[in-house]
């Protein structure tokens, strides 16, 4: 490893997906040259191309046929009828999912703006699957009340994330492909720029900029049993917080009702959508036990407690109980081929089950990070809970809270808050570039103080191996900080991550070289994993409340009383997060807190 030259730019971007490259397109659009985007891996793998289901609008599109109840097929609406869905309605339903921890504010942008999106992507020239009449089609998914996931088959993130990449290079974006960020680097609450790692050669550059953006994805990666690919280990939201910025929000982790068994690899809501059925071992469709209207198109939160009851119960599936299966056989083979390819050759492929022919083993899998980075619905990253300011400082996507998922995300609006305020951030950095701001100073040397990180990972002679402390991390955090949760596993949580983080210290790297030392990455990775793992844990210690994803067996109901809050969290040395708390952004005349029921 070495110094390399110090490197400059107007804007640094962080993360190649949806969120990341429509910050880079619209401050390219908007008159900005000299617009950089890093990524870890090569931007097309960025993990919004792995979404499969759908990207939610409401366009009305589609339809329940009447009189077949909410489970039943789905005709084309005919030009010039009535609405069936309004931003209204998707508003409603996402307030709804998310638990009331939604900052109604933002949700109202997400659902106006999701139309407008909708069809830039088609003006992009993006493959949507269509209606008979050449409209974009659209599915059910769970919690909405409408069939608004617009989708393309079963391979929506891929054909959105190539769409929006070429227009990002048509329009001068400049990307560094596999390039790793080690540090953010921000003084006197000033983001001056980061510390990169050119995972190619080895070398370490400082990177100035006036306006850094991270758009980083999630932190799944923290948890045995995830969708999530391997690249997803929280890095923005691990650096972020080691510079000094809160994180919010962090107990909310999402957990999907199909992850493929023992791969966590996703079988997309689409499944369910299409009218998939949920069985346990004895052959029941067992969700009129838990949403008798919903039945396996409940919010994931819910399907998921529901689908653990039943293992819990001794009706689980699979060798050693924890499966349940996803039933897709009454569908058809037409149906499967042409609406869900990509999860049939998936099954295929890891059980060599085909769904045409038989059920499918899944189980709730780690899936969403519903806190991150706190910004303000201009993807601007705020200081504390008083909503000051991190001054040239950006982020949107999975590693931001903005908060428009709340307690728990409703399927199809992950790909659409990504694009919106991608979209936002994006316009937001072109204005704050309008205003006449400077390139910033940087005192001392960032990269030689990350090349003392690294060296100390390269010569740490350490019996500990970074891969053997994230094994036990993630047992910990899936058994002790999982679906449900309860005081005294979380506090054995809170110390075995403690643990970890020593640990880390004494972890020593194999691989000595500088040539793309994965093995080194992985390292790293691992010491981000420990670091932010601490504030999932401390928030959900601190909460005692059940609250969407949050499910606490020992305080097993919501209390808006004590808990309607955003949780905010500062690192506070080798004392744990200190936290404090932010009101929740909610017209109380229009959608005030009510009962949520399915």
């Amino acid at each position: 490893m070495r110094i390399g030259q110090p490197l400059e730019h107007e804007v640094i971007i962080v993360g190649a997906g949806l969120a990341g490259t429509w910050a880079a397109m619209t401050a390219a659009q908007e008159g900005l040259t000299d617009v950089a985007v890093l990524s870890k891996i090569h931007p097309l793998r960025s993990h919004s191309g792995a979404a499969q289901g759908g990207i939610a609008a409401a366009l009305g599109n589609v339809r329940p046929v009447a009189d077949t109840g909410p489970r039943g097929p789905l005709e084309q609406v005919p030009e010039g009828d009535e609405p069936v869905d309004s931003w209204e309605l998707h508003m409603f339903d996402t307030i709804k999912g998310s638990d009331w921890l939604g900052d109604q504010d933002a949700i109202e942008i997400l659902v106006k703006d999701a139309i407008d999106i909708l069809y830039k992507y088609e003006n992009m020239g993006c493959v949507f699957s269509r209606t008979p009449d050449g409209r974009i089609a659209q599915r059910r998914f769970g919690g909405h009340q409408a069939p608004r996931a617009n989708y393309a088959a079963d391979r929506t993130g891929h054909v959105l994330l190539h769409t929006i990449h070429e227009q990002a290079l048509r329009h001068g974006v400049n990307f560094y492909s596999e390039w790793y960020v080690l540090d953010l680097i921000v003084e006197d609450n000033v983001c001056r720029g980061l510390v990169a790692l050119d995972i190619l050669n080895g070398t370490i550059h400082t990177m100035r900029a006036k306006a850094v953006m991270f758009a980083t994805g999630g932190y799944g990666r923290a948890f045995k049993i995830t969708s999530n690919a391997f690249a997803n280990t929280g890095d923005g939201v691990a650096i972020a917080y080691r510079a000094g910025v809160p994180l919010m929000d962090m107990e909310f982790v999402q957990f999907h009702p199909t992850g493929l068994y023992k791969h966590g690899i996703l079988m997309s809501e689409a499944c369910r959508g299409e009218g998939g059925y949920l069985l346990n071992a004895d052959g029941e469709r067992f969700m009129h036990r838990y949403a008798p209207d919903k039945m396996e198109l409940a919010p994931r939160d819910l399907v998921s407690r529901s689908e653990q009851r039943e293992i819990d119960a001794g009706r689980g599936a699979g060798e050693d109980g924890q499966g349940i299966y996803l039933d897709l056989r009454h569908l058809g083979k037409e149906k499967i081929l042409k609406k869900l390819p990509e999860v049939r050759q998936i099954a295929i492929s890891f059980l060599g089950t085909d769904p045409i022919e038989e059920p499918v083993l899944i189980q709730p899998t780690a899936h969403y990070s519903m806190g991150g980075i706190p910004t303000d619905i201009d993807g601007r990253v705020l200081a504390n809970a008083d909503g000051d300011l991190v001054e040239g400082f950006f982020a949107a996507g999975e590693c931001a809270c903005v908060s428009v998922h709340g307690a728990n995300r409703l399927g199809s609006n992950s790909l659409l808050e990504a694009s919106v305020f991608g979209r936002r951030a994006g316009y937001a950095i072109a204005k704050f570039m309008e205003s006449g701001v400077e390139q910033q100073p940087v005192s001392g040397d960032p990269a030689e103080e990350q090349m003392d990180r690294i060296d100390a990972f390269l010569k740490n002679d350490g019996p500990e191996l970074a891969e053997d402390v994230l094994r036990d991390l993630r047992q910990t955090m899936t058994e002790k900080c999982g679906i449900f949760r309860e005081s005294d596993k979380l506090q054995e949580a809170r110390h075995e991550v403690l643990k970890y983080q020593e640990r880390m210290q004494n972890a020593r790297v194999m691989d000595k070289g500088s040539c793309f030392n994965t093995d080194l990455l992985n390292a790293i990775e691992a010491e981000h994993l420990v670091t932010f793992s601490e504030v999932i844990v401390a928030g959900a210690v601190a909460r005692q409340e059940s609250r969407g994803a949050h499910s606490r067996t020992d305080f097993p109901d919501r209390d808006d009383d004590k808990w309607l809050f955003h949780t905010v969290a500062h690192r506070n040395g080798q004392s744990g997060p200190t936290l404090s708390y932010k009101p929740v952004t909610i017209d109380y005349e229009k959608y005030p807190p009510q009962a949520r029921k399915y």
